[in-house]
């Protein structure tokens, strides 16, 4: 029998230590290939590159606006579709095509008024360990490279385009308190524009 809709729960559970060390997240930096897609780069006949996003990914980064977490993404590669999936879920702040991801994290911290201190980053490889190892709260995906996942406070079990993005953002509107007003608004339609469940393709 169908649990009804009003008296739905939350169905997460993390380790109090961690929602502990996540909480006062005010702005959260995520890295691009191996984190919102799988980290595969797909070549069409023409050479253009093309990249998956998932969907659970993307409401999660709306979800984080809804709450007052301010989502950045600071990623190496730059493309018009990459820059368009990311105006669609609303990110205004973005830096592309930087492997240096540190000074540009700086310049986005003073600009937003936040410190390290209430940042949060995921990331899956070297160029990531600068954002992993100052913010106050830390993700590598589960399939991220061995020393993403030793500087981080928390590995997801999702792979990274395959609903780690959500798994980060939901740890965070947990911690917060967010989860359960979110969830509420959900069940009575007052949910930001949904994300169907699959995935979405861009070229990058």
């Amino acid at each position: 029998m169908a649990t009804p809709l009003s008296s739905l729960a939350p169905a997460l559970d993390f380790a109090p230590e961690l929602l502990l060390k996540a909480q006062g997240v005010r702005v959260a930096f995520f890295d691009v290939d191996g984190v919102l897609t799988d980290g595969g780069l797909y070549f069409s006949e023409s050479g253009e590159t093309l990249k998956r996003f998932n969907t659970l990914d993307g409401h999660g980064l709306k979800l984080l606006q809804r709450a007052g977490i301010t989502p950045v993404v600071i990623t190496g590669r730059d493309s018009m579709p990459l820059r368009a999936r990311l105006a669609a879920l609303g990110i205004t702040h973005a830096r592309f095509g930087t492997e240096d991801k540190f000074p540009a994290a700086q310049e986005l911290l003073a600009i937003l008024g936040f410190t390290w201190q209430q940042a949060a980053a995921i990331g899956d490889d070297w160029p990531d360990l600068p954002l992993l190892a100052h913010s106050a709260f830390s993700a590598a995906p589960a399939n991220a490279h061995a020393q993403a996942k030793a500087a981080a406070s928390y590995v997801t079990q999702a792979r990274g385009g395959e609903g780690a993005g959500r798994e980060f953002c939901d740890l965070l509107l947990v911690a917060g308190g967010h989860y359960r007003r979110l969830l509420d608004d959900s069940l009575q339609g007052k949910a930001p524009d949904s994300e169907k469940p699959g995935a979405t393709r861009a070229s990058a």
